[in-house]
């Protein structure tokens, strides 16, 4: 029983692929195959590499295989010759039934780059088998009496072959009461009767044995047989005659239980119990078919018992019989053939041809990424299915023939928004109530190299104090990559550019890895303040992308640097310095002025001056802020004529730095110059000085006439605040826009310490630069401008040699004060003349 559903199941599955690739051959150019049925495994059934027109290399490169959508995987591939070869035994009957034709379709699929073809294999059927009677044996009883040509249905032979190895005839023993006529229904079905030829007589022969032979058309013949014993009855003589001898009723698959589905009705000549009548099916009813239907034995109504499928069995046929109850008994006979209608009752199956292969994110649109089937076991409009997929969904469904698609790619895809998608695909069908059915489909998406590292952010400041460790860590820069595996792995390295003529790579290098700044050496304030550092980051992806950042490096001072005394001239050169004074002065008279700078800035720039020993510590005192040298009071007759002086002078910084100057003083008499003569000559400025404070004014123009309006508003204060006993200074801070000079001029008022002092700088902090520093002293009743180009400490020392002996040295005094700014520094002297009392 169970094996014949089968064979209905795979006949309507082979006649719908029959239908299918009749209509893909009309399309599309096919290979076909046809070999016979039980073939051993491994028996060539052609050679697929040569008929599809590969190369055996493709076979394994491109990776085909062969699917079956029998279910069963009967076919492979020899990859050392390109042959198909039967993998399994094939029994045509279990696959196609009784369908007169038998194909088998496969799908062979060749990866790499995907590619589907279509091939049938017919099974031709052999004679493997014998024609098969349910029943061995039959009994019938036929009274005596019963008239000559009564017709009696005899179990029909059932052989699993088709074609001419199909059942053909029958055939009946010699018996000179009976004999065997077929009779031809339809549907094409052959039904054997038995035919009585002569009136029986009980009392001659009571049982009549016959054999029922049925052949088939094979060579050699195959036959079954089934064994009739005819018993003779007595008396009732008259058989229930249906009204109809075929009775067609059609239900829905959906009935349910208990439904009535027909009604059939017999009558009976006779009399008395040999005219009551009993209907039942007949013995040669399967099993299955009694479990779905039943019948009341005394009224003739067929309910339906169990569950219809059309998917599995569309028509039934019922053999129905009716006997009475006298004796012997007689028995009619009727066909019930049952038709059921589809109704939509099972959902579209989604089927997945070749699973999906990973896709990159710069696939153009189009790309295919799976081949999938739909498919649904309900006929008509219950089977069309129709595909969808989510809107917005970046992917598309294209048809390529009858229910086959492919899952192409609808617009450009990024990885790094999302690295893989689970596809939602919706199976409708258009039935009545639709039904749908879904399956998800993983597709990843492979990365390229789109997207270059960024750093975290576009430019750094970092601040390294002088005099630092060689090899020390300066700073750390990261880039992150928004791509995966190579593409993200970041390496990091420094553009090459100039530094005051010198390439960066020789102050600092950095790791490759993970982005660390090293020193390549210790740096000093006074000659760089800043640089800075193109970094790359640079991924390993082919093409590599790239992005770059700039360190801003500011050095930090740090008080390394003695105070230098650059007056008097002759105690920065390292000798003794004599200054001569009359006796006559008195309290409050100005000896001298000692001047030094400091090459540091800042705190650590700032000076004082100290007295540590004298030769009369009463008569000599000096100005902590401005090194000038007094007398506290009048000199005498017995203070010695000459007068040693141990100056010391100490900066500000941490630790201090400290330098001495030794001053000697000799005392004369009759050393004296008219005080209205001195101012008289403060009061006429000298043509160079004249002609070097024209070169600042006109320097000052050049650079920005904003500056010139600010440095001259800034000078009127100055001069107002120099009416209360106090001085300004201006003093240029770095800027950060240095790469624009306009822009960096900058005029700032100092008012640190009693020295009071105007610093104007301009010029780009990368390049050279120029300083220019007005200093007013207090304790000065004039002051002038004397402009020094940029120029190192040793040039400063010789201007002020050059200065000092072009003047003489009772008149003028020297105040110099040398500003530092990368890569050069420039100083400003403002040269002092003092009354001399």
């Amino acid at each position: 029983m169970t094996k014949r559903i089968r064979h209905r199941d795979w006949r309507w599955l082979a006649l719908w692929w029959h239908h299918f690739f009749a209509l893909w051959s009309t399309i599309y150019g096919q290979t076909r195959y046809s070999i016979p049925e039980e073939l051993k495994q491994g028996s060539v059934v052609g050679n697929l590499a040569k008929d599809l027109g590969l190369g055996l290399s493709d076979i394994f490169d491109r990776k085909l295989r062969v699917a079956s959508e029998a279910g069963k995987q009967y076919f492979s591939v020899d990859t050392g010759k390109g042959e198909l070869v039967v993998n399994d035994r094939i029994d045509r009957e279990a696959l196609c039934g009784q369908s007169a034709s038998c194909v088998l379709p496969l799908q062979v699929v060749i990866e790499n780059p995907l590619h589907l073809y279509r091939i049938e294999v017919e099974i031709r059927d052999v004679n493997d088998n014998a024609p098969k009677f349910l029943s061995k044996e039959k009994h019938l009883k036929i009274a005596e009496l019963t008239a000559v040509g009564a017709r009696y249905p005899l179990e029909t032979a059932q052989d699993l072959d088709v074609g001419i190895n199909s059942l053909k005839s029958y055939s009946l023993s010699k018996d000179e009461c009976f004999s065997l006529k077929i009779k031809e229904l339809a549907n094409g079905r052959k039904v054997p009767e038995l035919v009585l030829e002569k009136t029986l007589d009980r009392e001659k022969q009571g049982i009549h044995q016959l054999l029922l032979t049925a052949l088939d058309g094979g060579n050699p013949v195959k036959t079954g047989t089934s064994k009739i014993t005819v018993t003779v009855l007595d008396n009732n003589d008259n058989v229930p005659v249906f009204k109809k001898p075929l009775y067609k009723i059609t239900v829905p698959e959906s009935s349910q239980s208990g439904l009535m589905l027909a009604k059939v009705e017999a009558t009976d000549q006779d009399e008395g119990v040999n005219g009551e009548i009993e209907y039942s099916f007949a013995d040669h009813t399967p099993e299955i078919l009694r479990s779905i239907f039943q019948i009341n034995s005394a009224t003739g109504e067929i309910f339906l018992k169990g569950k219809l499928d059309y998917e599995n069995f569309a028509t039934h046929e019922l053999d129905i019989s009716a006997k009475d109850k006298g004796i012997p008994e007689m028995e009619g006979h009727c066909r019930v053939q049952v038709e059921v209608i589809d109704i939509n009752d099972n959902a579209p199956e989604i089927v997945l041809t070749s699973k999906p292969s990973p896709v990159p994110e710069d696939a153009p649109s189009g790309t295919v990424v799976a081949l999938l089937t739909a498919r649904d076991l309900d006929s008509g409009d219950n089977g069309k299915v129709t595909l969808w997929l989510p809107k917005g969904s970046p992917f598309k469904l294209k048809p390529s023939f009858s229910d086959n698609y492919a899952l192409v790619t609808g617009r450009n895809l990024d990885r790094e928004t999302f690295s893989e998608y689970n596809i939602e695909i919706t199976a409708t069908d258009s039935g009545s109530p639709s039904l749908s059915s879904k399956k998800t489909i993983n597709v990843t998406i492979t990365d390229v190299n789109d997207n270059p590292p960024v750093f975290s952010q576009p430019s750094y400041n970092v601040y390294l104090k002088e005099n630092g460790v060689p090899g020390s860590i300066l700073f750390s820069v990261s880039a992150s990559d928004l791509d995966f595996g190579e593409n993200a792995k970041v390496s990091y390295s420094i553009l090459d550019s100039k530094v005051q003529d010198v390439s960066v790579s020789s102050y600092v290098y950095i790791n490759s890895d993970n982005g660390s700044i090293y020193s390549m050496h210790s740096f000093d304030y006074e000659k760089l303040k800043v640089f800075q550092i193109q970094i790359q980051a640079k991924d390993q992806g082919s093409p590599s992308l790239s992005s770059n950042a700039t360190v801003h490096v500011f050095i930090l001072d740090q008080n390394d640097n003695a105070p230098a005394v650059i007056y008097p001239s002759s105690a920065a050169m390292g000798s003794l310095s004599h200054q001569r004074m009359p006796r006559s002065a008195k309290a409050g008279h100005l000896v001298t002025k000692v001047t030094a700078v400091d090459a540091d800035s800042g705190h650590n720039a700032w000076i004082s001056y100290r007295l540590v020993e004298a030769t009369d510590a009463s008569l000599f005192t000096v100005n902590l802020y401005t090194g000038e040298v007094r007398t506290k009071r009048a000199v005498s007759e017995q203070d010695d004529s000459s007068q040693r002086l141990l100056i010391e002078i100490k900066d500000d910084g941490e630790p201090i730095q400290s330098s001495t100057v030794t001053v000697s003083i000799i005392l004369e008499d009759g050393l004296h110059e008219p005080i209205s003569d001195l101012r008289h000559k403060a009061a006429e400025p000298s043509k160079k000085t004249g002609r070097i404070t024209l070169y600042l004014i006109l320097s000052l123009a050049s650079v920005s006439v904003l500056s010139l309006v600010t440095f001259l508003i800034l000078a009127v204060k100055c001069i107002r605040s120099s009416s209360s006993s106090s001085t300004c200074c201006m003093r240029r801070t770095d800027s950060d826009d240095y790469k624009n000079p306009n822009r960096n001029l900058q005029i700032q008022l100092n008012t640190d310490g009693p020295i009071k002092y105007v610093e104007v700088l301009g010029g780009d902090m990368l390049s050279q630069s120029q300083s220019f520093r007005s200093c007013m002293s207090p304790m000065s009743e004039y002051s002038d401008f004397t402009l020094i180009k940029p120029s190192s400490t040793t040039d400063f020392k010789e201007v002020i040699s050059v200065l000092d002996a072009s003047l003489p040295d009772s008149t003028w005094t020297f105040e110099s004060q040398q500003i530092y700014s990368l890569p050069h520094a420039a100083s400003v002297i403002t040269m002092l003349r003092e009354d001399r009392e």
